[in-house]
């Protein structure tokens, strides 16, 4: 598994028990990290994932809310949720990231990691969000 992949993983992992945990968002991530046992390429993309989440969830939760109209943001399973945050922030901020690879890397995150309808929800979903934040005008069509 290359870094990126784990990053994004280690970044869902963080997000999820920061939600769960109820605790100070910058404790309950620090906390993450002084457990987690991963490389360093993996920490660092996952550790800018997490706080660029945290820093813009806001405005990516309000995105996602609008993508995801047939079903409320809150109903969301915590799992499918920060799987849309990871790659909402990357179609969002990261710009060196192809919106193709976010979204790709989203879908197989939430099939390991999610339930049984939980690929395609997500696939559907980023899809909207790119369309929307303008990601695939930017990064080429998908």
């Amino acid at each position: 598994m290359g870094a990126r992949r784990k990053g994004r993983e280690l970044a869902l992992q963080a997000l999820y028990q920061v939600e769960l945990s109820g605790d100070d968002p910058a404790r309950s991530v620090a906390s993450f990290w002084e457990r987690c046992d991963a490389g360093k390429g993996a920490r660092d993309f996952g550790s800018a994932l997490v706080h660029g989440v945290l820093a813009e969830r806001q405005r990516i939760d309000d995105v996602i809310a609008s993508a995801s109209a047939h079903w409320r943001f809150g109903r969301l399973s915590q799992v499918d949720r920060n799987v849309l945050r990871v790659a909402t922030y990357e179609l969002l901020c990261r710009h060196d990231v192809p919106a193709s690879v976010a979204i790709d890397e989203a879908i197989e995150i939430a099939r390991r990691y999610g339930g049984d309808e939980s690929a395609a929800f997500v696939n559907g979903v980023l899809d909207q969000v790119a369309s929307v934040v303008g990601a695939k005008e930017r990064h080429g069509a998908l």
